[in-house]
Formats: structure tokens, C-alpha cells, sequence
């Protein structure tokens, strides 16, 4: 198969993420089947040094930091995250660098005498585009000769198709309510998702969390027989030194080390994820995986993790970022207090089983305008609603048809020394970036 013949052919898969949280919902998860599909491929997701991270934010940005940090310190090192921004190519990266278009048709025409063998029989159930995925995430780790797998869940974490590596390392980052029609509406409920990762004989570390949750992982970690629980805020503190529109100092005290890294992230949440990210990089270290402090420093102060809280420009202040719950609006209003602006303006779109209501008290206030839109796909709430559901908080809203269209008229409001804030859906986000920065990669 050529690239888009291959990049089609599993997005024809059943796909939870396109399909949204009532598919997700009434999808039978089992881990049998990705289990299937790499005992054919020849297990490669038991050859490298796995580092598994959950968590309802924060995961992501904490996946790259320990990645940069590893590569710097000069392993080979496989990262799996989603969604993508751009490019499904994005979710596979061995040491920064993404799939090629050659190698990921390649490997897709290699899985899919099996998937479709796997499919027919149906044991467990039909293939999902997330498992496949996944597959071929180790299928091209192994191929790379990758040391390390530092890996993302997609979902959850207890039914993730990442679940079924044995993680060394298991990281849980800070837990919110999200994705509560799947995953349960309440943070022990998630939290006991979430703690599905944990491994007999890992070492689990975890960010702060809420008393209902950290009792949850607790738990979980002692009847799972892991190593040791880690806990940031506890057992490694953080303080921020400095912050401007390039990035931000800390002071990290973990437990075997002190270090001073420059991490180029906007936003007083990053200090929690880089705890979160040494308290993983030392306990790698105790488990084999030697890592120098210098490597460390270095590996943090290289890493990017593009579409959240990101400056795309500077007059106006143009920022993007992926807040798609409460918690998360929360953060990023936060965020937005620290960096230097006069006015705010707002583009806002999200898709519709989002907590909406409640993401509109976080942001009421803190814009002089707001324009809402719809990310093309089917996943997206649509300008009116959105218009309705403002003015039902009391917010007069503007209804733009195109990404585009919002961009160039919040942009128009704005002053030189105004800011511009993008928030939602990560899909609105990509879409933005594609426009402000000229984007076409497929």
C-alpha cells in the first residue's frame, strides 16, 4: 500500500476517537486483541524499557519532557502520543524524529494480513484504529532498535491497547473529570482507571492529586504488588525561578539530586508535570536506565510540545492551547494571567459532549470578546450552539463559520498589545496552527 492507501486503510478501522464518547462507550474493550496482533508481529512490545503514563492532564507534555530528557542522555527513545495536531505521523517518533510516509505504509501493509485474519475470527472482537496503531508503534520501536518506549495512553488506561507493554515505570499525572461516560463520573471511579497501568514490580509515581483519587492509587499499587509509589509535592518539590515568552526556570528537588532546568512551556502547571517527569527519569535511573544530570537538563530545555499554551505570535499575542475540560480551562485562564497583555480575546470551539457549561463559567471574565467556530469533522459543536450556551452564561459571543474566519476577526479586534487566546478542541487548535503557520503536512 501506498502512504494514503495505508493511512486510510486503518482509519477505516473502527475509530473511538472520530467517533466520539457514545462510541467509545458501547465499544467492547479487550486487550486480547492487541495482544493477538503483536504475538504475530513477534511481541515487540516486550523488547525495549517502557515508561507508561496515564492521567487526565498533563500526560502528554510529560511524555516529551522524559523523552527529550532520554534522548539527550543518548538513548534511543520511541514516543507514542495522540491525538495528533497534523499528521497521524505525530503519534509514532523515535528520538524526535516522526514515522516517515515509507516506513508507516511499510508497516501497515505488514499488520494487515493479520489484522484482517485477527478480524475475521473475531474472538475478542473487531480491531480498533487505536490498536492497530498501537501495533505499529512497536512494530516501528523495534524496527528503530529503540532502547526506550515512553508511551501515552489514549483512553483511560486499565483497557488501553498501551496497557499491554510491561511498563518498568508507570506515571499517573493530575486527574480531572473527563471522559466520565466511559471512564466514570466521579475521580475514584477514574482514578481506579487510570491506576490500571500499574504493573507488579514497577515503580508508580504520581502527580498531586485529589485525597478521593491518591487513596484509589494507593490501593492499587499495593494489590498490584508494585515496587514503590512515588509522589510529587511530597516526595519531589518544585519552585519556579523565572518565566517570560520563551519558557520558564525551576528548581527541582527530587529525591537523589537537585536540578535547575530551563523548560521552554508556558504555564505554572509544566513545574507539576516536570516533577512528575524527573520523579519518572530517576526512578528509570534506579531501574537501569542511567541517566547524567547534565543529560537531564539538557533533555528538558529542548522539549516542545507543540498546541499547548503555545505563541504562534507576538503583536498581538497569539496563543493556542488544547483546554477541552473545566479543569483544564482553569489552568489555561490561569496561564493567560501570567503572560503580558492588555485586552483578551477568544476563539472557542469544542465538541459537544464536553462539559460546556462549566467551561464557560472558567472563562467567563477574563475575555473582552469572544468568537466561537466548529473545526471541520463531525465531532464539533456548532457556532450556534455555542453562541446559545454563552448567552445563557450572560456572554455575548460571535458565531464565525471557518477556523479561519474566527482568526481573522478576533485578530482584527485586537490591539498590538492584546492577546489572542485559541482554546477547545485540539482539532480547533490544529486547525489554527495549520492557518497561522501555514501548515499542509499530511
Amino acid at each position: 500500500m501506498a502512504y494514503a492507501a495505508a493511512a486510510a486503510y486503518l482509519e477505516n478501522l473502527a475509530h473511538l476517537e472520530r467517533g466520539g464518547a457514545p462510541a467509545i462507550a458501547a465499544a467492547h474493550f479487550d486487550l486480547r486483541r492487541v495482544e493477538a496482533l503483536l504475538t504475530r508481529l513477534g511481541d515487540p512490545h516486550r523488547r525495549p524499557f517502557v515508561i507508561h503514563i496515564a492521567g487526565t492532564k498533563g500526560k502528554g507534555s510529560t511524555a516529551a519532557m522524559i523523552a527529550s530528557a532520554l534522548q539527550a542522555g543518548g538513548y534511543r527513545v520511541g514516543l507514542y502520543t495522540s491525538p495528533h495536531l497534523h499528521t497521524v505521523r505525530e503519534r509514532f517518533q523515535v528520538n524526535s524524529a516522526l514515522i516517515s510516509q515509507e516506513a508507516f505504509a511499510e508497516l501497515a501493509t505488514e499488520l494487515r494480513p493479520h489484522v484482517e485474519a485477527i478480524n475475521a475470527e473475531a474472538a475478542y472482537g473487531r480491531l480498533t484504529t487505536f490498536e492497530a496503531w498501537t501495533a505499529l508503534a512497536f512494530q516501528h520501536f523495534f524496527q528503530e532498535r529503540a532502547d526506550v518506549a515512553v508511551l501515552e495512553t489514549g483512553l483511560g488506561g486499565r483497557l488501553d491497547a498501551t496497557n499491554v507493554a510491561p511498563a518498568k515505570v508507570c506515571v499517573i499525572t493530575s486527574i480531572s473529570l473527563d471522559h466520565t461516560q466511559v471512564l466514570g463520573d466521579t475521580l475514584a471511579a477514574i482514578a481506579a482507571e487510570k491506576a490500571g497501568i500499574i504493573k507488579r514490580d514497577s515503580t508508580v509515581v504520581t502527580a498531586p492529586q485529589a485525597p478521593e483519587a491518591i487513596a484509589v492509587i494507593e490501593e492499587a499499587a499495593r494489590q498490584r504488588g508494585a515496587a514503590r509509589l512515588i509522589r510529587a509535592g511530597d516526595d519531589v518539590l518544585w519552585d519556579r525561578d523565572s518565566a517570560d515568552l520563551e519558557g520558564q526556570t525551576y528548581t527541582v528537588q527530587g529525591r537523589l539530586d537537585i536540578y535547575r532546568p530551563r523548560l521552554p512551556l508556558l504555564g505554572r502547571h509544566q513545574g507539576e508535570n516536570l516533577a512528575v517527569a524527573v520523579a519518572a527519569l530517576e526512578s528509570a535511573g534506579e531501574a537501569g536506565l542511567r541517566l547524567p544530570k547534565d543529560a537531564l537538563v539538557t533533555g528538558i530545555g529542548a522539549v516542545r510540545w507543540p498546541g499547548r499554551l503555545e505563541v504562534l505570535r507576538r503583536r498581538p499575542l497569539v496563543v493556542v492551547d488544547g483546554a477541552h475540560n473545566p479543569y483544564s480551562i482553569e489552568t489555561l485562564v490561569a496561564a493567560l494571567a501570567d503572560l503580558p497583555h492588555e485586552r483578551a480575546h477568544l476563539v472557542f470551539g469544542v465538541s459537544p459532549d464536553k462539559d460546556i457549561p462549566s467551561m464557560i463559567a472558567g472563562l467567563n471574565g477574563a475575555f473582552a470578546s469572544v468568537t466561537v467556530t466548529a473545526a471541520q469533522g463531525p465531532r464539533a459543536a456548532t457556532p450556534e450552539e455555542l453562541v446559545a450556551r454563552f448567552a445563557e452564561a450572560g456572554i455575548a459571543a460571535t458565531a464565525a463559520s471557518t477556523v479561519e474566519q474566527a482568526l481573522r476577526r478576533a485578530l482584527a479586534q485586537a490591539a498590538p498589545d492584546d492577546l489572542v487566546c485559541v482554546t477547545g478542541s485540539l482539532f480547533l487548535v490544529a486547525e489554527a496552527r495549520a492557518w497561522l503557520l501555514g501548515i499542509r503536512e499530511a
